[in-house]
């Protein structure tokens, strides 16, 4: 892939606040920066169609004595299992849980799953990111599970 370069004009204030943002991120210069901001908002725009095929997480953290919470996360994990690739599960403390479910599938079947998780009564906290390998070119995968390809890591 050939690079192009291109200018960007920038207030300085604008241009100071960012270059010490990068720094903070440990950015080795601007180029990559740029870069990972277009990515970001390619991303965004790609999850605006319901059928684009998305990757994610849903992070939920909550009480596990909530009443009747583990058995109705449990029942929407199954109820959804065509886009859960897998489920991590780990203890905070004494109480409080951390779950992250790991998701793969249309963006409107995923969002809905992590609406439903996230809206259930006792969860304190929960987000659903998604990706769409779709914002970079990639084709996506057949299934909810891994594809024909192998490949190393």
């Amino acid at each position: 892939m050939a690079l192009v370069r291109t200018g960007v004009a920038l207030d300085s204030d604008l241009l100071k606040r960012f270059d010490r943002l990068l720094h903070s991120e440990g950015y080795a210069n601007r180029s990559e920066a740029f870069r990972d901001l277009i990515r970001d908002r390619l991303n965004d725009a790609s999850l605006q169609g319901g059928e684009v095929f998305v990757v994610g997480a849903v992070t939920l953290i909550y009480d596990h004595q909530s009443r009747l919470l583990p058995d109705k996360l449990m029942e929407l994990q199954h109820k959804y299992h065509s886009v859960i690739i897998s489920t991590v599960h780990s203890h905070l403390d004494h109480e409080m849980c951390l779950e992250v479910v790991v998701v793969k599938g249309p963006t409107d079947q995923v969002q809905e799953l992590g609406n439903r998780l996230i809206g259930l009564k006792g969860i304190q906290h929960g987000k659903l990111v998604m990706s769409s390998p779709e914002a970079y070119g990639r084709k996506p995968a057949r299934h909810a599970g891994h594809s024909d390809h192998h490949h190393k890591h």
